[in-house]
């Protein structure tokens, strides 16, 4: 009888520490991704991201589970757009090809806030030009408000009597991980390299 609590007993103690062993590995990972994260998020970062339905610069339909097997760069804008909307795209762009260097595959990707100008034509064109492994996508005007309310992302449309009307947007990119989903939100402030190096980390510490 006394060797059978003694059984017992070794084993509920190396089921204790197997669970904190567990617990402890867990909190390690989510610590090793905390550390890569440069913005607070409000809610967490599982308040941003969720499902979504568009169409891509080829008129292929696709939802989010189509990016869930790779990192994922995302930005909101729209191809008509003056002046952020390019220079945000081909930061990111840059910092794309600077991980590709690296070592690291992650897929740029540039959702169209603008249903009524931004066509696959215009789509194709703008993604062909920034970056050849890029995807553009867009939709309708539901499809895309849903899928910028997921990410939270702001957008308003001057209205105008003509097509040269202007839309003010949210300029943050989003970073998606296989597994975790969004993990952070990128500022536009930030250079190439920082970008790099950001995401890198997130893909060491994953």
């Amino acid at each position: 009888m006394i060797r059978l609590y003694s059984y017992l007993a070794i084993a509920l103690t190396a089921a204790l520490l197997g669970g904190l062993g567990y617990m402890v590995f867990m909190g390690q990972g989510q610590g090793d991704l905390a550390q890569c994260r440069g913005t607070s998020i409000s809610g967490g970062a599982g308040a941003i991201g969720g499902p979504f339905e568009l169409v891509d610069h080829t008129g292929r339909t696709v939802t989010d589970a189509d990016f869930a097997d790779r990192p994922v760069l995302i930005y909101f804008g729209y191809t008509f757009c003056p002046d952020v909307c390019p220079l945000d795209t081909a930061r990111n762009a840059q910092a794309i090809d600077l991980l590709a260097e690296r070592g690291y595959d992650v897929l740029p990707v540039f959702v169209s806030v603008d249903h009524l100008r931004d066509t696959q034509e215009a789509l194709a064109e703008f993604v062909r030009f920034m970056h050849p492994e890029m995807i553009g996508l867009t939709g309708s005007e539901e499809q895309i408000r849903e899928a910028a309310r997921a990410y939270r992302v702001y957008f308003a449309i001057h209205e105008s009597d003509d097509d040269f009307y202007l839309i003010d947007h949210s300029t943050f990119s989003y970073f998606l991980l296989p597994g975790y989903g969004f993990v952070d939100i990128l500022r536009r402030d930030q250079s190439p390299e920082q970008v790099a190096d950001t995401l890198a980390c997130f893909m060491d510490n994953a």
